[in-house]
């Protein structure tokens, strides 16, 4: 599409009850980012009010029918995905903004390709546009979703705002406190609230049953800057008789942004236990799991009952995926007719919102059982022929774009299409850590069931652990890098480079559900390259150089966390790149870096980044720590920055045991962020 154009869903695709928008962009260095922003706007043109602006802290909005499902990543970048319910959008919103804005200073100009996708419910693409022209501003409206006789159209806008974030939701009705610090003292948030944010102060949840009270809402701590502004009602003026005092006016109260969310503390109550041999009673358990099938049939009844409990945890999981927002029931070991042997799927999805219902089909595999495309392929036929929308994969293996984990055939003679699509049980973990440590849910009994679902999938025997294979050649590759016989074009070191890609997404998927931050593996591959393209190009470098490479960008933290694999030497290497700072002179600047790494293991590489020219100076912190003069170049060149690297033996195995290679790669990653990158700050400007 061009600027300006709109078209009709409804002439586009008969799925559009339901659709996902996605917002993309990439950058050279890989380390541009930006955050999505929806407007529900009423006939005004306005919000009605604070819960009609969905943002990163308030990601549902719309009674559910606008949700932000967060970051994927993509050949050359990443993509913020945002879902859509427009059965369920209210009666009351005439049009649906959909915008992005950057922060500290940053402009669009320094991303690349700037553009908005939208698919149906079957994730079949329907709309493409390229936003052009922003170099110089903030925030960009992309496009809108709007209603016109009774139906659902998109425009393209591509309207940027050189005020930002601000300027963008001040128009639409949204006040946005850019500097709280200029509130006077005991003027903030909880003061203007008075006595009753006393009295709603969060505390940890007493009652953790079923029994447990619906939490009172309040402004969460990160969302107290953003508030919507609505006009007052009148109100006829009052007549002050000769002896009445003058009205003392109450302070304005900030309307709360969202209910109060309950989050489960990271640190354990003290047992009651006797002693440690003593084991608590858990609602899931996996103690008398003793084959594969019953590992199955328990993790999808665990999975599936918890979603239907839980609507934050259903929805997260399967709006992506085109689900309404509305009533979730689920079930398992549904028996389907096809053909003379009926089937048996693991589970089945069923949504309903006003009438209409949703349905998915849901097979499991635990361990490393792999998924069987005839099995799969069935379950396509039995749900095209019945009129159900999806069919749902869940299992260990992590799918990566352009390389499908099964191949079906899809006939596109039949008018109603099915959609396929895959989640690993990382990203199930993943998500639940994100609702009950970070974000929260609706009441204590959803966080107590969200850390039971939790337990399970976690426990050495559920089989339910995510990626933990590089594959039958892992081993081969190793030796052939040992002895110099592995050619380019091998198709086994393609292999290795698709489940070192796994191993790293799923790296990024456990470190964001610890620390509540985006995690993401970074592209730094051109535009518009094909992914299968790029793999073999890596397949290549491996064979070449004997290493894998990967870098993961993490939310706050100044650069990227780079890590290599080097096959030859059987040495993992996790590193750093942090800005100098601009202020000082370059031996203060070396002393602060040296005193932020008090806490860092004394065998942490630093070597000075300067500007055009090879290797600085460089040393181990041990070395340093009395001596951080020998960071200095000797001619006194311009210190650009410093690199900060760990190095650890690498597991010789394929798989996830103690001596394995997955498992010293999650243990380097662990190690580096907790005693390095947590303890370095952003440069002082």
């Amino acid at each position: 599409m061009v600027k300006g154009a709109n078209v009709g869903l409804a002439t586009l695709s008969e799925d559009v009850g339901s659709v996902v928008v996605s917002l993309g962009w990439s950058s050279a260095t890989g380390e541009g980012d930006a955050d999505v922003s929806v407007l529900l706007l009423d006939g005004d043109g306005k919000v009605r009010s604070d819960v009609d602006f969905c943002f990163y802290n308030n990601p549902v909005a719309g009674n559910g029918s606008v949700q932000l499902l967060g970051k994927t990543p993509t050949a050359d970048g990443s993509e913020d995905r945002i879902s859509f319910d427009l059965d369920a959008v209210p009666q009351e919103i005439e049009k649906v903004v959909v915008a992005a804005s950057r922060y500290a200073g940053s402009r669009f100009g320094e991303l690349d390709d700037l553009r908005l996708t939208l698919a149906d419910s079957a994730g079949d693409g329907l709309v493409r546009f390229a936003v052009e022209g922003a170099d110089e501003v903030s925030a960009v409206i992309f496009g809108e979703l709007y209603r016109r006789s009774g139906e659902w159209k998109f425009r393209a806008v591509g309207q940027g705002y050189a005020s930002g974030l601000a300027g963008l939701a001040t128009d639409y009705g949204v006040d946005i406190d850019d500097d709280a610090a200029e509130e006077p003292s005991g003027a903030g948030p909880e003061a203007e609230a008075g006595p009753e944010a006393e009295a709603s102060a969060p505390e940890p949840p007493a009652v953790t049953g079923p029994d447990a009270p619906e939490p009172s809402a309040v402004v969460p701590a990160q969302s107290r800057g953003i508030r919507a502004t609505t006009p007052a009602a009148p109100q006829a003026p009052a007549v002050p008789g000769p002896a009445d005092p003058a009205p003392v006016p109450k302070p304005a109260r900030r309307p709360r942004t969202a209910k109060k969310k309950v989050t489960l503390p990271r640190t354990a109550k003290k047992s009651l236990a006797d002693n440690e041999s003593w084991r608590s009673a858990r609602l899931f358990p996996v103690s008398a799991l003793k084959s594969d099938r019953e590992r199955e049939t328990r993790a999808t009844s665990v999975v599936l009952s918890v979603m239907a409990q839980v609507p934050e945890f259903g929805r997260r999981l399967t709006a992506g995926f085109g689900a309404p927002a509305g009533r979730m029931e689920t079930y398992t070991e549904v028996t389907l007719p096809h053909g003379e042997s009926p089937r048996r799927p693991d589970g089945v999805v069923r949504v309903e919102r006003a009438g209409k219902l949703w349905t998915a089909l849901v097979e499991t595999k635990t361990n490393g059982n792999a998924l069987k495309p005839d099995q799969v392929q069935a379950y396509m036929d039995i749900a095209a022929r019945r009129g159900y929308e999806a069919v749902i994969t869940l299992s260990n293996d992590v799918a990566l774009e352009g390389s499908p984990l099964v191949d079906v055939r899809i006939d596109r003679r039949r008018k109603h299409k099915v959609a396929l699509w895959h989640l690993s049980w990382a990203e199930v973990v993943h998500q639940a850590q994100m609702l009950i440590r970070h974000e929260g849910v609706g009441n204590a009994a959803h966080a107590w069931l969200l850390q039971e679902l939790l337990l399970y999938l976690q426990h050495e025997n559920s089989g339910c652990h995510g990626f933990q294979n590089m594959g039958a050649a892992w081993v081969p590759v190793r030796r052939g890098i040992d002895d110099e016989t592995l050619c380019q074009g091998d198709a086994r070191a393609l292999e290795v480079i698709e489940n070192w890609e796994r191993l790293v997404r799923q790296v990024c998927l456990r470190l964001g559900g610890e620390l509540g931050q985006k995690v993401l593996p970074v592209q730094r591959a051109r535009r518009g390259s094909d992914p299968g393209a790029r793999r073999a190009e890596l397949a290549d470098h491996l064979c070449e150089q004997g290493r894998l490479n990967a870098e993961i960008r993490i939310e706050g933290t100044p650069g990227v966390l780079a890590i290599t694999a080097d096959l030859r030497t059987a040495k993992l290497r996790t590193s750093i790149e942090v800005p100098a700072e601009e202020t000082g002179y370059p031996l203060t600047r070396a002393k602060r870096l040296v005193r932020r790494l008090a806490e860092a293991p004394a065998d942490l590489h630093i070597e000075t980044l300067v500007d055009g020219q090879g290797p600085g100076p460089r040393g181990t912190l041990e070395r340093l720590r009395p001596e951080p003069a020998d960071l200095l170049p000797k001619d006194g060149a311009q210190i650009t920055g410093f690199r900060l690297s760990l190095f650890k033996g690498m597991g010789n195995g394929r798989g996830s045991a103690e001596s394995g290679f997955i498992r010293s790669v999650d243990e380097a990653v662990d190690r580096f962020h907790a005693q390095v990158v947590a303890h370095v700050e952003a440069p002082a400007v």
